[in-house]
């Protein structure tokens, strides 16, 4: 009983020892045995918020002349992903008191995207996400470049971008066209599909396009056997049964390759080809970012949070809207700090992941700053495989058999 007792009272000691060293007021009885009262401490301070302002550019595409119903895109698309993503954002973040906000700017096909990328800066916006074409994005970097300013290119494809034009204050989570066309090329090579005929469109985009899959070719082996330019009209769709046989009576081939990134004609294309064969690029067997169809790793978790907030299925440039508010979020996380200089810092890190629901994390190249991330390859209904394939090996990462590899780099930051 006694041995109860004193254990009883080392107990209430500890206890009150605890309390104290924690701040909290004694009762009064504890504070009278106390031979000198203890001085006042100060109230615990509480952490300030750090907020992320994130900006938002988004230029309108010029349309096809022509677009069907189905392939019509939704007037939220892209935007749509960086609201989920500032929601993600917020449901980790509120418990290590970090905030995020997005502020949007939608400017037309025909519009200037500069000053509303300024504007954004000016009214505190630090991060900012750019879906605009690669002349517009160069011209918003360089102006941006004394800034304290992390500018991220969700959109644009192009790879001039990560070599000759690359700019030390950008970030790229779209994937660049070498890198889709590597993709793509791995699994025709894993298929013994060796022999490809490649079908351009007229369009800028469509010629780099089809000189991405021209050095994917070199680089593992395959042969372009033949090529064309579409150059049967706008639309050709009436006469597809007649045109395209006549415009696919060419040598032998394993598989035709189209280059059309609006969607012009690469449509129309498969079952009227003059042979019979598969069909792959923009069109028919897609390498792209992201797709309804991915389940696989958690995806369809976030398919399932992006449809209950949007009631629409998640399109590729949603996913890199929401890749890019979410590799500033999980440095944030990482850091406790809203700062550009450590954000970027960490981001850049060698230890530095995004969770992209792929089967492995993501992470930025320090050569050209662009987010190595696996590639879909997918049709209308199904999503076949991921890239890199197995075969494809590499001394740091597979992620870097697509693209531009550290020794292929051109990238010279300023």
């Amino acid at each position: 009983m006694k041995r109860m007792v004193r254990a009883a009272a080392a107990r209430a000691v500890l206890a009150m020892a605890l309390l104290a060293m924690a701040g909290v007021p004694l009762p009064a009885s504890a504070q009278q045995e106390s031979p000198t009262p203890a001085a006042p401490k100060p109230a615990a301070t509480v952490a300030a918020a750090q907020t992320f302002r994130i900006g938002l550019v988004r230029q309108m595409p010029e349309l096809p002349p022509w677009i069907a119903p189905l392939t019509a895109p939704p007037e939220n698309l892209g935007v749509a992903g960086a609201e989920l993503g500032i929601r993600d954002a917020l449901a980790s973040g509120r418990f290590l008191k970090l905030d995020y906000t997005l502020a949007t700017e939608i400017v037309p096909t025909d519009g200037d995207p500069l000053p509303v990328a300024q504007k954004l800066v000016e009214a505190g916006n630090n991060y900012i996400l750019l879906d605009v074409p690669a002349a517009q994005l160069i011209r918003i970097a360089d102006a941006l470049k004394d800034k304290d300013v992390l500018l991220v290119n969700v959109g644009a494809p192009d790879d001039s971008l990560r070599q000759q034009d690359c700019r030390a204050n950008v970030l790229h989570v779209a994937p660049n066209r070498a890198m889709l066309t590597d993709a793509l090329a791995q699994f025709l090579m894993t298929k013994r599909w060796r022999n490809w005929f490649l079908f351009t469109g007229r369009t800028d985009g469509d010629k780099l396009y089809a000189e991405a899959v021209r050095n994917s070719a070199r680089k593992f082996g395959a042969k372009i056997v033949a090529e064309k330019v579409w150059d049967y009209g706008p639309d050709a769709r009436a006469t597809a049964q007649s045109e395209v046989p006549r415009a696919t009576q060419v040598a032998e081939y394993d598989i035709l390759i189209i280059a059309d990134e609006q969607g012009e004609f690469g449509d129309i294309l498969p079952y009227n080809t003059w042979l019979a064969r598969p069909t792959a690029g923009t069109q028919g067997l897609m390498p792209l970012a992201w797709h309804p169809t991915m389940e696989n790793w958690g995806a369809a978790q976030l398919q399932s949070r992006f449809f209950k907030q949007h009631q629409r299925m998640m399109q590729p440039l949603d996913f890199q809207m929401w890749e890019g508010v979410f590799a500033i979020a999980s440095a944030g996380m990482k850091t406790r700090s809203s700062e550009v200089g450590k954000i970027r810092a960490q981001i850049l890190a060698p230890d530095y992941d995004l969770p992209v629901f792929k089967g492995v994390a993501a992470s930025f190249r320090p050569w050209d700053h662009q987010l190595r991330q696996p590639i879909l390859l997918t049709h209308a209904t199904n999503t076949v495989t991921l890239s890199p394939q197995q075969a494809y090996l590499h001394q740091r990462t597979p992620l870097d058999t697509l693209g531009f590899d550290q020794p292929e780099t051109r990238c010279k930051f300023n």
